[in-house]
């Protein structure tokens, strides 16, 4: 009644003012929400009174839950509960050499627990619907272990592994420092807390591993080394952030290929090992007391201050400004060449680990601004470890699938053991390591063995989801937009997925492997996640659950493929064999003969050549890859990477996520109308009321362009006719076999004729323009002849 009055009145209430946070999880205060992934295992601290929720988030997933109290004894009161067996699924876990598996261990090592007296609570299993749920009430302080125990699936089968989520709701609402830090990686050699706004210097040998923790999300760091040899001769050569961005090519260094930091001497001091950020900058120097000054906050402490108090000791001079690698740092230069901040992206346990490649005097810093964004407005503690350099620590950086899903790790595939060997140049994909190219042939030779002989190519990444149960076609049928019910055991289908405005979530393909079995291939987690909200918000009995895990898949494309793959794959008599299997079919088979590694081979392929991709367990892949690759030596099989891939894909007019299509981009758009049977599907399909108004009310078309200069076109450059933009690039490569740059791009429909002169603008889009004509979408064989051959 008060607002309604004030409303009457003229008078503005007070408010506060409302931010969503959905990369910080919408959870109550004291609660906490963790995921275990099939196969996996965790730990967490507890305390008396402490809620536990346990949930199996995709159905079918069985748990197992294990408490060890602070006298490392394993003691099922902890729980509440009685243990049921004797945590099987937990030591076969952790008998594995997986991340998680490791850590548990080292967890359990730390407090001289005996895993030979290990019990555990099983719960789930086959039976259980997707969001079943169990809750408990920890009675003992001590750690909580969580096991999502996995068998092996066959390719053809479909009993995966999929993730448990814990959830906590804390006893007492405490901000605890040590519950925050998370469990050590493994054994420290240093545990230094950096109190928020202040500084901490410390020795680091060569070798030896640095870990810098933002405790509690949304706190920057600054970062800074010297060769502690040039120290002793009175030298202060610190990080230097443009001999770096120099000679890496980027803003600042990232796990991978440009990984390394250099000091003024063009020395590289540290080389960056793992991110779960991904976000960070080095464009100015860190918080001096002139900044603060002319804010009108004089006397306010600062990291320049606070790093010449900390190096002091060393005897390196002070400066008014420190230069340094701005850890979590949400800083940039805008298009404008305007430098701006926002809160920063980190989230509490997000960490950067550097290897020193010298022995270093290091210095890092918790910023002290609390006058702007620059750290949530809330400056908290930054934790620095650092570990031995025997430690072997992967190079990752963290992929996160959705806004509120946890960090993951890039991880390489089951292949990676053998495309290893012959390059070093990998490049992160949806959350793996994949080859960019091959240093012994490059992308153009990889391009050409495709064209004209065959190609291996690791695709593992592309996520794969089971589609089971009584309402499985219903929900397909409901979600995609093709007719899955025309789909026949053994066809797969190409399809897009919509939102109800028409917007493309994802594409990929369908494969049906019974009445009620179905296996979807994408890019993206949120589809599955998509498949599996409508299957609630409808109430299928239908049950959508991931097995990227437990399925890796490379492809064979290119026209020797066929005479390949038939000297290896062998099929039962009630399966096609390779010779008579046709364009979007599979069969089941094994490599070589009956004993043989169990196999899925499809007939499809993203090069727009006659291929096949083969999935397997993660176990198999290497006696997979070795047959393929035995059997292709005669027949000139080369490896290719992710640059030679988009070389072929792109004339074949093949489309790709963030390229050719977006959440704002329709089918018809992306040039994919033939996947939207809007005559000929009688069901109702998620976005088709708006895909038949879009359909007959186009706005772009996306079309070919064969560009008449020899300059590089990219991604995102704008179409011109005159001073009008009328399009953008959406991809574009130099093609080897048409001797000339080719691009695909979304062009307004009012000039998207074939024929059309346009003029791609480069620069400003306006001081340089190369001459283009719109060409039909495939500029390599349109008709499909090759790989329907």
């Amino acid at each position: 009644m008060r607002d309604l009055h004030l409303a009457m009145t003229g008078v503005r209430p007070a408010s506060p003012s409302i931010v969503r946070y959905p990369g910080i999880r919408a959870l109550p205060q004291g609660t906490e929400r963790h995921r275990v992934k099939g196969g996996g295992s965790l730990v967490v601290r507890v305390e008396v009174g402490d809620h536990v929720t346990v949930t199996d988030m995709e159905g079918g997933q069985p748990c197992e839950l294990s408490f060890v109290d602070e006298a490392g004894r394993f003691l099922s009161a902890g729980l509440g509960a009685t243990f049921t067996n004797a945590a099987e699924g937990l030591k076969a876990i952790l008998s594995t050499g997986e991340d998680s598996a490791i850590r548990t261990r080292a967890a359990l090592a730390r407090r001289g627990a005996d895993l030979a007296a290990a019990g555990a609570l099983r719960l789930f299993g086959a039976a259980a619907t997707p969001r079943s749920s169990a809750e408990l009430t920890i009675t003992l302080k001590g750690l909580l272990i969580i096991a999502a125990p996995a068998g092996v699936m066959l390719p053809e089968a479909q009993d995966t592994s999929t993730p448990i989520e814990i959830t906590i709701r804390r006893s007492q609402l405490t901000h605890d420092y040590s519950s925050a830090l998370p469990e050590p990686m493994a054994d420290p050699i240093e545990d230094i807390r950096i109190k928020a706004a202040t500084a901490s210097a410390y020795f680091v040998r060569a070798g030896e591993f640095i870990q810098i923790i933002d405790v509690y999300g949304r706190q920057c760091t600054d970062f800074q080394a010297f060769a502690a040899r040039k120290v002793d001769k009175g030298l202060d050569l610190a990080l230097d952030s443009t001999v770096t961005r120099t000679l890496l090519g980027r803003s600042y260094p990232i796990p991978g290929l440009p990984s390394k930091a250099f000091d003024r001497d063009f020395e590289p001091l540290v080389e960056i090992v793992q991110d779960t950020v991904g976000r960070h900058d080095a464009f100015a120097t860190a918080c001096n007391s002139r900044y603060y000054d002319d804010m009108g906050y004089p006397g306010h402490v600062n990291c320049t201050d606070n790093f010449n108090a900390a190096l002091a000791p060393y005897g390196i001079a002070p400066r008014k400004g420190w230069e340094a690698l701005n850890y979590f740092y949400n800083t940039n230069i805008d298009h404008n060449n305007q430098l701006y901040l926002d809160e920063p992206w980190s989230r509490p346990g997000d960490y950067v680990m550097m290897r020193a490649l010298t022995d270093l005097v290091c210095v890092s810093s918790s910023c002290p601004d609390d006058i702007d964004a620059a750290n949530g407005w809330d400056p908290t503690d930054i934790h620095v470890r650092t570990f031995s350099g025997k430690e072997k620590f992967s190079r990752a950086v963290a992929y996160r699938m959705t806004p509120d899903s946890d960090a993951e790790l890039t991880r390489e595939t089951a292949f990676h053991p053998r495309l290893s060997a012959l390059t070093r140049d990998y490049a992160e994909y949806r959350g793996y390591w994949l080859p960019n190219r091959f240093s012994s042939e490059g992308a153009v030779e990889e391009y050409w063995a495709c064209r004209e002989r065959a190609v291996v190519i690791d695709l593992s990444p592309l996520r794969k989801f089971e589609v089971t149960g009584p309402d499985a076609e219903e929900l397909l049928q409901y979600c995609l937009t093709r007719d899955v019910r025309k789909l026949s055991t053994g066809q797969v289908v190409y399809s897009p997925m919509c939102y109800e405005n028409g917007g493309m979530i994802d594409d990929g393909t369908l494969f049906r492997l019974g009445d009620k079995n179905f296996r979807w291939i994408g890019g993206d987690d949120a589809s599955g996640i998509w498949l599996r909200e409508q299957a609630e918000k409808k109430g299928f009995r239908a049950w959508v659950r991931s097995s990227t895990d437990q399925m890796h898949n490379i492809a064979v494309q290119g026209p020797k493929s066929r005479n390949i793959l038939k000297e290896i794959i062998w099929t039962a008599p009630r399966q096609p064999a390779i010779g008579e299997l046709e364009w979007f079919r599979f069969t089941v088979g094994r490599i070589g003969d009956f004993e043989g590694a169990p196999v899925v081979v499809s007939r499809t392929g993203y090069t727009g050549e006659l291929g096949y991709e083969i999935f397997c367990h993660p176990k198999d892949a290497l006696k997979v890859f070795d047959a393929v690759w035995k059997a292709g030596e005669p027949h000139g099989l080369k490896p290719m990477g992710l640059e030679a891939l988009d070389m072929v894909r792109i004339e074949a007019g093949l489309i790709f996520a963030h390229h050719e299509f977006t959440d704002q981009t329709d089918p018809f758009e992306a040039g994919i109308g033939f996947t939207v049977p809007l005559k000929s599907k009688a069901d109702d399909f998620i976005g088709r009321e708006a895909l038949i108004r879009r359909k007959e009310h186009p706005r772009h078309l996306l079309v070919g362009l064969d560009v008449q200069a020899n300059e590089a076109v990219g991604h995102g450059d704008c179409v011109h006719i005159g001073r009008a933009q009328v399009g953008v690039i959406t991809s574009a490569t130099r093609s080897p076999v048409l001797g000339k740059t080719i691009a695909l791009a979304r062009i307004d429909v009012t000039h998207a004729s074939v024929g059309t002169a346009v003029e791609i603008g480069k620069l400003d889009g306006h001081q340089k323009r190369l001459p283009a004509v719109i060409v039909p979408l495939s500029h390599y064989d349109p008709q499909k002849t090759r790989p329907r051959s």
